[in-house]
């Protein structure tokens, strides 16, 4: 199980892998790029040493960048490896995803073939997972068209942290590899595309020959091409699509001429799309398919010129960055949310929490001193002040709870229930039959808890076998009546590798308002919890 400090660690360093791959996209020539991607790697990814391989023409590889260690850095930079060399140490090792690495125990039958590399010096691994100095670690780039032609590999050593990365630092490198293989890709693709709009510009011969390299260009990208209208009336207006944006959207080329991109364009994204309608504008956004849904794009502008006449038209060039976004949102998600149940984690519960309240609590509501038990003696730290506009008023729409504690008759107030749940009897379980079994009890809870909530409803995993449950439009007798469902929901065996199991459940019921912290709020919850706790357990006693 994860700790609850990982999801800020994830959430760090997906901030910084994001980062890095922004600069990709900075870059003006090829040669910077390269340099870019092995820089990222130091920067960004937590290697001391980075090395990017490009496949030449002729199917060797030449060490094109190099980051780290300027003595090595002019030791190989220009060397070539061979190809054969190469694809044996790519069919080598362990596959960890599209990565490749080799342990120090079987690299040694590298060490004399033509592959440039350099020496590092260090002492033994003193446990299994210590990155031993010769290690390698190897992230092939492979081209997103069709064959997923072998681009690079970018070679890694020395991790920061000296141990052999986990299957986060995996998927991490892994990832960023995709991405520097696009921005190769993309850097090849300008640097054509430039070539040909020089040519563009000579004596009328070599314009037509220039025209005929951009129609090849164009028409055989990998990736979507557009040309559309530049001013006037028509401005944005498309021209001509290149097969690769016509299946994208799945539309055809007769069709896509009736368009403008600000048509195609998802209605939340038209002003990112205006902003970017400008030369080298560039931007990501949705476009809409011929069944209706959305792709996520990337789409940059470039204006073709004629030396007399001025601009002419927008060349667009459009990639399609579904994938990205989608593990983005992965990323996002495995940040947020608890790895065993899929629930929002503790993080996300107190964020969601928070959103709600205002420091100020609303006229007539009791303060949060007044709502805690003279018990909960500790200082409070009450979130962000309550919104106002301009005009001094507060159009916060407070949180309120019903009045009067515990037991009181319902006041008819409907305000936000926080549950708090403890399971009765995990630990004996855990401790019986092994945290197998109580791994697939908790998974089972967090489904019958989710089962048990209506739409909107929050169930979160607080850590351990505790569960808080975020309900809001409720009154006194709805949050009993719920605490009530959800405990015999719970009750009923539950069936691990061929055996019934059970265990209970304590629910405490806490409100939250405006002038409390997150954190009082769970602790009020919490609290009520151990009393009903303690109060079942007495009543047991004596019925024994």
């Amino acid at each position: 199980m994860e700790t609850e400090s990982e999801p800020y660690v994830r959430l760090a360093t997906l901030r910084q892998l994001h980062q890095v791959v922004a600069e990709l996209n900075t870059a003006r020539s090829l040669a910077d790029t390269l340099q870019t991607v092995a820089d990222g790697v130091v920067n960004g990814l937590g290697y001391e040493l980075a090395c990017v391989n490009l496949v030449r023409p002729d199917g060797d590889l030449v060490v094109a960048a190099f980051a780290g260690n300027p003595s090595a850095e002019a030791l190989i930079t220009g060397r070539v490896g061979s190809r054969d060399a190469w694809e044996r140490r790519l069919a080598m090792g362990e596959s960890w995803g599209a990565l490749r690495f080799i342990s120090y125990t079987e690299g040694w039958v590298l060490d004399d073939d033509d592959v440039p590399q350099w020496y590092t010096e260090g002492p033994e691994p003193r446990f299994e997972d210590e990155w031993h100095p010769a290690d390698r670690l190897f992230a092939p780039m492979y081209a997103s068209g069709a064959g997923g032609e072998l681009l690079g590999v970018i070679s890694v050593d020395r991790p920061r942290n000296g141990r052999r990365p986990g299957a986060w630092g995996r998927e991490a490198l892994q990832m960023y590899a995709f991405q520097a293989a696009i921005a190769i890709s993309n850097a090849r693709l300008r640097a054509n595309m430039q070539r040909a709009l020089v040519r563009l510009e000579r004596e009328q011969q070599a314009l037509r020959a220039s025209e005929e390299s951009f129609r090849q260009a164009f028409e055989y990208a990998p990736s979507g091409m557009a040309v559309a209208e530049m001013g006037g009336d028509q401005h944005g207006r498309i021209l001509r699509t290149n097969d690769a944006l016509c299946r994208l959207l799945g539309r055809p080329a007769s069709a896509m001429r009736r368009y403008a991109f600000s048509d195609l364009v998802h209605p939340e994204d038209i002003g990112t799309l205006l902003r970017t309608s400008a030369e080298g504008g560039r931007a990501e956004l949705r476009l809409a398919r011929r069944d209706g849904t959305y792709v996520w794009v990337s789409l940059r502008n470039s204006v073709v010129a004629d030396a007399a006449d001025g601009p002419r038209f927008l060349l667009t060039h459009v990639e399609d960055i579904e994938e990205r976004k989608r593990r983005e949102l992965q990323l996002a998600h495995r940040a947020s949310h608890d790895s065993l149940t899929g629930l929002p984690n503790s993080a996300e519960l107190r964020a969601r929490l928070g959103a709600r309240l205002c420091r100020r609590p609303h006229a007539g509501q009791p303060s949060a001193v007044d709502s805690l038990d003279a018990a909960y003696e500790h200082g409070f730290d009450f979130g962000p002040a309550s919104p106002q506009t301009d005009d001094g008023f507060d159009h916060h729409v407070h949180t309120v709870a019903p009045e009067g504690r515990e037991g009181d008759v319902d006041d008819g107030t409907k305000g936000l229930a926080v549950l708090f749940c403890d399971l009765d009897g995990f630990k004996s379980i855990n401790d019986r039959f092994g945290h197998h079994t109580g791994d697939a009890v908790l998974i089972e809870v967090a489904r019958r808890l989710t089962n048990g909530v209506r739409d909107g409803d929050t169930v979160a995993r607080l850590g351990g076998d505790e569960f808080v449950v975020l309900a809001d439009g409720l009154g006194r007798a709805d949050a009993q009546d719920l605490a009530v469902r959800l405990r015999n929901a719970i009750i009923p065996p539950i069936r691990v590798d061929g055996r019934a199991v059970r265990v209970g459940a304590s629910f405490g019921i806490g409100w939250a308002h405006c002038g409390m912290s997150a954190d009082e709020v769970l602790h009020s919850a919490d609290q009520r919890m151990y009393v009903e706790k303690r109060s079942r357990a007495k009543q047991h006693r004596r019925a024994g």
